[in-house]
């Protein structure tokens, strides 16, 4: 299967990685991801796909997982054939890896997984680009010992991505001089999950909540600071959606959502850097 190259931080521009949460209707993740296309297209960044075959984390086991390992795989290479954009998915067991690296252009590690050695080491084995989730109980200082380890077992191509962290009061807060820290401690590509930054908990809820009327204010914030790269997910009705619906953004706005980004972007990344020390 052909197989695409991911540009996250190798251009002064910002790149997407954008689609859907899990794995449904497949023309609905193709509709989405052709939206996507486009709006990349049209502001001359790169754009990978991300979808997910399985959410093994859900609160509630009557909650939707997905399609599941080998069906999911399936739809994803029919999704890229369509496309013809790198993929992305996310593995939550180490015999996970060498399939979907088959299928996928770059590979995730989950937030609340991304300090197991077992899956990181499977996860680099691949030689696929890995998108490292950062977790939300682990301070910015902390996350260069995970990037440490991927190196330690030979994988040195990976980015680096903020979804939020938890300050004991059930929603995700980002940091922004955390994003800065992160980005200077371990000299890899930064990335802002929008979507999953957007949750909190609703005591005793079955489901994460979100928010996702302040998406486009937290994307252009975590922008103006030249962040690499942009986590979004998006649903035709998000009402609807049978997972996360309530943090991702209706698809209809993604073109407008990706221009008032990328005119943000390319502002601050023509200006003159200033040094304060």
């Amino acid at each position: 299967m052909d197989h695409y190259p991911i540009n996250i931080g190798k251009s002064k521009k910002i790149s997407i990685i954008g689609g859907i949460n899990v794995l449904d209707d497949i023309d609905e993740a193709i509709e989405i991801g052709l939206k996507f296309k486009e709006s990349c297209e049209k502001n001359k960044i790169s754009y990978v796909f991300k979808a997910s075959f399985d959410k093994a984390n859900r609160t509630s086991f009557d909650s939707y997982r997905g399609p599941g390992f080998t069906k999911g795989l399936d739809m994803l290479r029919e999704i890229k054939d369509i496309l013809k954009v790198p993929i992305l998915t996310d593995i939550h067991e180490a015999f996970q890896s060498s399939d979907a690296a088959e299928v996928c252009d770059m590979l995730q590690i989950p937030a609340f997984l991304a300090r197991q050695t077992d899956l990181i080491q499977a996860l680099a084995n691949t030689g696929k680009p890995i998108n490292i989730k950062k977790p939300q109980f682990v301070a910015p200082e902390q996350i260069k010992f995970i990037v440490q380890k991927f190196s330690k077992f030979g994988c040195e191509d990976v980015v680096i991505c903020e979804r939020g962290s938890m300050y004991g009061y059930n929603q995700q807060i980002v940091d922004i001089i955390g994003l800065e820290i992160v980005k200077e401690q371990t000299n890899k590509p930064v990335c802002v999950d929008i979507t999953h930054s957007l949750q909190f908990r609703n005591e005793g809820g079955s489901a994460s909540c979100g928010r996702r009327k302040y998406a486009l204010n937290l994307a252009k914030a975590v922008t103006a600071i030249s962040i690499d790269a942009l986590f979004i997910e998006a649903h035709q009705k998000p009402d609807l959606a049978k997972c996360d619906g309530p943090s991702a953004i209706p698809s209809s706005v993604i073109p407008e959502f990706i221009d008032q980004v990328c005119e943000i972007d390319n502002l601050v990344k023509n200006q003159d850097t200033i040094q304060i020390k």
